[in-house]
């Protein structure tokens, strides 16, 4: 029987393979300690690294450890601290006896106290918030009866006028000229005597918070 050349191409094949194989068992394998040999001092590995000797911090020296990498492993000076472990609703309702009835309770007294002016719910705000308003009472609108009658026309020709105007068109297509033109004079003049009894000189006493 002939036996293959050792330089053959499948041959070279081979062996990466095998070489491969051997890298990824040798990493998804955990390391089991024997019964007994826990105070035993670990020999070399394969790889000719003790275990001993501290090795670099980060992904190198969990490669081989078979677990995941945390972040503690890649904080070698402790910097992290330990992490606060929350509790889940269940817990907390349990640790707390009457926790479901307290906050239905609580719910309550804080939307009466709402519901009667009293002090604001707990929260970020744990007072009620003052009103803006203060004591300011609006002044009532001048009466209607008190106003100038030339002043009531003129606002009733400056509305009533493109009303009647608009009507006309819509309705009365055959209204005479005449009454157009009435119309369109009515609004005009109405206009020009709202402007002019518009207030000429500002008041110096008036800030202008008032329209």
């Amino acid at each position: 029987m002939n036996r293959p050349d050792s330089g053959s191409p499948d041959q070279g094949a081979n062996q990466d393979d095998a070489v491969w194989l051997d890298l990824v068992a040798r990493l998804e394998e955990k390391p089991a300690t024997p019964t007994g040999a826990a105070d035993a001092s670990p020999g070399p590995d394969a790889m000719g690294n003790d275990p001993e000797t501290p090795g670099p911090a980060g992904p190198e020296a969990v490669a081989g450890s078979g677990r995941s990498a945390t972040f503690r492993d890649f904080d070698p000076l402790g910097l992290a601290g330990t992490a606060p472990t929350e509790l889940s609703a269940a817990e907390r309702q349990a640790a707390t006896p009457g926790a479901g009835d307290g906050r239905q309770a609580d719910a309550g007294e804080r939307t009466g106290a709402d519901s009667q002016g009293g002090p604001a719910a707990f929260g970020p705000r744990d007072y009620a918030a003052e009103d803006d308003a203060g004591d300011f009472v609006p002044e009532e609108p001048p009466s209607l009866a008190g106003t100038d009658p030339l002043t009531m026309l003129a606002w009733l020709g400056a509305i009533g006028a493109p009303i009647a105007l608009l009507l006309a068109v819509m309705f009365w297509r055959s209204a005479p000229l005449l009454a157009i033109v009435g119309m369109v004079a009515v609004f005009i003049l109405a206009v020009v005597y709202l402007i002019m009894k518009l207030p000429q000189e500002k008041d110096e006493n008036d800030d202008g918070a008032r329209v």
